[in-house]
């Protein structure tokens, strides 16, 4: 089985960094790549595309909200149009950064606040994916299983593929437990271990009520943010060696 391992990256500015992401790009197979709004700024992504260049990851975009002091993970009511234009702002700036580099960006993955927006809405949905496949049809978005971003990008016709966090709990209904409740963020390596261990040998997870749900996910991410993300993500690719898969990048894997 080949499966991709993803983080967001480049989230600090100028001299502040939010993990060691010269070490994060030697583990991961994609990179998520901040666009200048909630994090990142034009040299951190140029460094980003060259570090992505050099060890074979994927490059995407991960385009947020305006929101630097909030890190993007406050939503702010911009209209729908607004919110697209700064969706396509963010992702065209990337690609003429790996143009220029002669690499090209893969595929995309919404930041907290901006994803959740336009997860919550339908029509915010469509008119997203409207735009990024008229930019780029071969774009693979990232997905969380039956999202109305999936449907909205298979509308579209653009692939997709399907994300297990493996540092964020799940309730029983397949949702992510809101960020500031106990528990939401898995900072403990032994329950990560555990629990890619259980997404990769039965394609469940265990949610924060004691059940389990199917996973039907081909990408593990793991947030640069989480304390002790570097040694998580590596408990993560140990995990998937561990039980003969092999890391492959988005764009090979993404239906």
């Amino acid at each position: 089985m080949k499966i991709d391992l993803n983080s967001d990256m480049g989230e600090g500015f100028g001299p502040y960094r939010l993990c060691d992401d010269e070490a994060m790009m030697k583990i991961v197979s994609s990179a998520n790549i901040a666009c200048g709004f909630h994090g990142g700024d034009p040299d951190t992504m140029g460094r980003m595309v060259r570090l992505a260049k050099q060890n074979g990851v994927g490059i995407g975009a991960h385009p947020g909200l305006p929101d630097r002091p909030g890190f993007g993970r406050r939503e702010i009511p911009f209209q729908a149009d607004e919110l697209r234009q700064q969706m396509l702002y963010q992702l065209g700036a990337l690609m003429a950064i790996a143009r220029a580099e002669r690499v090209t960006v893969s595929h995309l993955s919404f930041h907290a606040a901006m994803g959740n927006m336009v997860n919550r809405d339908p029509v915010l949905a469509d008119l997203m994916m409207d735009a990024i496949a008229t930019v780029d049809a071969n774009l693979v978005v990232f997905v969380t299983s039956g999202s109305e971003i999936e449907q909205a990008a298979k509308r579209a016709r653009l692939k997709t593929l399907v994300l297990f966090l493996a540092d964020r709990a799940y309730d029983g209904g397949g949702r992510l437990v809101a960020r500031g409740l106990p528990g939401a963020v898995i900072k403990d390596e032994a329950a990560v271990r555990a629990r890619v261990r259980k997404f990769l040998l039965d394609g469940s997870v265990e949610t924060s009520d004691g059940g389990v749900i199917a996973m039907p996910a081909r990408s593990i991410l793991v947030h640069s943010d989480t304390p002790g993300a570097l040694e998580l993500a590596g408990i993560v690719r140990a995990e998937i060696e561990a039980t003969g898969a092999t890391l492959a990048p988005a764009a090979e894997l993404a239906e």
